[in-house]
């Protein structure tokens, strides 16, 4: 492998986060062959795919009450329609990367995944280095996840991600969304929000003071909690760079793997 690369597609960019159980399949299929042709281009690069739960999981989760904990027989039946829920997303991905020739290994986080209070505390990482031993493109996604304190949770794909980081030791991840990174205000609900380009752990408290939410339903804390979540990546890991960029334009994915000469605007966080 010349790079490991994790990359997270955003609920907000291949799903319509306000409108139920929405996805956006032309999105979805375009960066399955950015993906693609990057990986064409760079034999080499070692991939790690994840994908947040948009207008699916996170609906549903935000009707049981899913992250908060599970108890009770209509609890637990919540946490498995939004188990079923996210991975029929998954299904969707998975199926337009395989079309686009992206040797996809589809991989259910909540199999092993374990968190005590809302935190991820494991989950087995052998399958992950197989699929990339091998060749393979291992995607994982947003899910449930049993918790030692709460009976049942929510694991964001910035856990799984963060969690992962850890065994794996990526160079870079990427987190693609609909915006060019973090602003101070919501870009799509105020044109004169400023995007923040570089956030370290240095300027993270002042940073973390301005941002808000991100638009849409999302119940694992919008942009302040994905952002904290790298932030915290970032300083465990010395070295690693992580881009947060908008999949929105034609070939922005494409050229921030590759490490294009003109790269896509985005915010970049570092230790």
């Amino acid at each position: 492998m010349s790079e490991l690369v994790l990359v997270k597609l955003g609920g907000s960019v291949i799903t319509d986060k306000t409108r139920a159980e929405t996805a956006r399949p032309g999105v979805i299929s375009r960066l399955a062959r950015e993906v693609a042709a990057a990986r064409a281009e760079q034999p080499e690069l070692a991939l790690v795919l994840g994908h947040g739960s948009g207008s699916f999981g996170h609906r549903a989760a935000q009707r049981f009450g899913t992250r908060l904990g599970v108890d009770g027989r209509d609890g637990w039946r919540g946490f498995a329609e939004v188990a079923i829920v996210a991975a029929r997303l998954n299904r969707i991905v998975a199926d337009a990367f395989q079309e686009a020739g992206v040797p996809v290994w589809p991989l259910q986080p909540s199999a092993s995944a374990r968190c005590d209070g809302g935190q991820m505390v494991s989950m087995d990482v052998v399958p992950v280095a197989k699929a990339l031993e091998h060749g393979l493109v291992p995607m994982l996604y947003g899910d449930v996840a049993l918790d030692q304190s709460l009976g049942g949770t929510i694991v964001s794909t910035e856990q799984i991600f963060s969690y992962l980081a850890s065994q794996v030791r990526p160079d870079r991840v990427i987190l693609v969304g609909t915006v060019d990174g973090v602003f101070d205000d919501d870009p799509l609900l105020e044109p004169a929000a400023c995007q923040i380009p570089e956030i370290s752990a240095a300027n993270w408290p002042s940073v973390k003071a301005r941002l808000g939410e991100s638009h849409g339903v999302d119940v694992t804390g919008g942009m302040i909690a994905k952002v904290e979540e790298m932030v915290a990546l970032a300083r465990r890991l010395a070295g690693l760079e992580i881009q947060l960029i908008s999949g929105e334009p034609v070939d922005a994915l494409k050229k921030a793997l590759l490490r294009s000469e003109r790269p896509p605007a985005g915010t970049t966080i570092r230790s």
